[in-house]
This record gives structure tokens, C-alpha cells and sequence, in this order.
């Protein structure tokens, strides 16, 4: 009885305290994905301060006319 008591819990201490090698293996990382987000993330940022400009100064310019 004492070797099957033993064993299930053998088992059931192996289901809980399994490594797993995938947390502690290398991880790379490739610099020109990097490099190349900075770029669509600079190219994006001045598009949108292009356009905030733009629809700013048209509203100016609406408002410019409808007063004078």
C-alpha cells in the first residue's frame, strides 16, 4: 500500500514541478526588425503632425473668413 501511495504521489509531484525549458531559453532579437520599426514609427509620427498642421491651420482659415 506505502509503494502505491509513494507512486501517486511521485506522479502528481512530477505533473506540478515540470521545467520548462521555453522560459529560460535565448532569446534573439534581429536589429534591422528593430530598426526598421523606428523608421515606420518616425514616418508615421511626422505624418500625423503633418496633418494635425494642416487641419489646424484650415480651421484658422475658416474662422478667419467667417469673422471678417
Amino acid at each position: 500500500m506505502k509503494n502505491t501511495f509513494s507512486s501517486i504521489k511521485k506522479h502528481l509531484m512530477q505533473k506540478y514541478t515540470t521545467v520548462d525549458d521555453s522560459l529560460y531559453a535565448e532569446k534573439s532579437t534581429n536589429i534591422n526588425v528593430l530598426l526598421n520599426r523606428v523608421k515606420l514609427d518616425k514616418k508615421k509620427e511626422s505624418q500625423k503632425k503633418l496633418l494635425f498642421t494642416a487641419v489646424t491651420s484650415l480651421g484658422v482659415v475658416i474662422f478667419g473668413v467667417l469673422i471678417f
